[in-house]
């Protein structure tokens, strides 16, 4: 589920030295499976440990994890990272915001899924995102954008460039097209 580096782990250990005995860490997700989805990591005391939580064995601490919380930490890894900056505690959760979907869940899902933890997280650089609306009977995935996107002068870049060429990539036998069906108003909240 969770992969803490050794470097990581080493960095945890000199932390919770300074801490009572028994204290692990507590890795969770604030508001997962949405698109305002938080990773954290904090002390757990060992009277805060639930009967419900999981615990994953490091060298020398526990790490645990709350039960909303584990599905959406799938294929997490927390690094510690030293480099001309300084050092930092690194924490990756490629599901935070969406939950992982398995291989023969339906298009629709597995579509989903790739906007959410893929394509979303790109586009809310610019302010903007985008949902699948449907998938036609001729295999093409209707989308409409929102935030920055909408009224965006490269919107038409970002789906045919970006957003088309790589679900049609990963979904080749089942998509045939990606269209927009946004009814693009420019205006400040615009990227462009």
């Amino acid at each position: 589920m969770i992969t803490i580096t050794e470097a990581a782990q080493a960095h945890f250990v000199k932390l919770l030295e300074k801490q009572d005995a028994g204290t692990n860490i507590r890795v969770f997700v604030v508001n997962p499976g949405t698109p305002g989805a938080e990773c954290g990591v904090s002390y757990c005391p060992a009277d805060a440990v639930e009967d419900t939580d999981t615990k994953l064995n490091f060298n020398g601490f526990d790490a645990v994890v709350d039960q909303e919380s584990v599905p959406f930490l799938d294929d997490a890894e927390i690094d510690f990272v030293t480099d001309q900056m300084g050092s930092q505690l690194t924490l990756k959760a490629p599901n935070a915001k969406a939950r992982r979907v398995s291989d023969d869940a339906p298009l629709m899902e597995r579509v989903t899924y790739v906007l959410e933890s893929e394509i979303n997280p790109q586009l809310a650089n610019h302010g903007g995102q985008v949902m699948l609306m449907e998938i036609t009977d001729k295999g093409e995935a209707i989308l409409q954008f929102g935030g920055g996107c909408n009224g965006c002068a490269m919107v038409d870049v970002t789906l045919k460039e970006g957003i088309e060429k790589q679900l049609l990539s990963m979904f080749p036998e089942e998509l045939t097209a990606v269209k927009d069906a946004t009814e693009h108003e420019a205006g400040e909240h615009s990227y462009y």
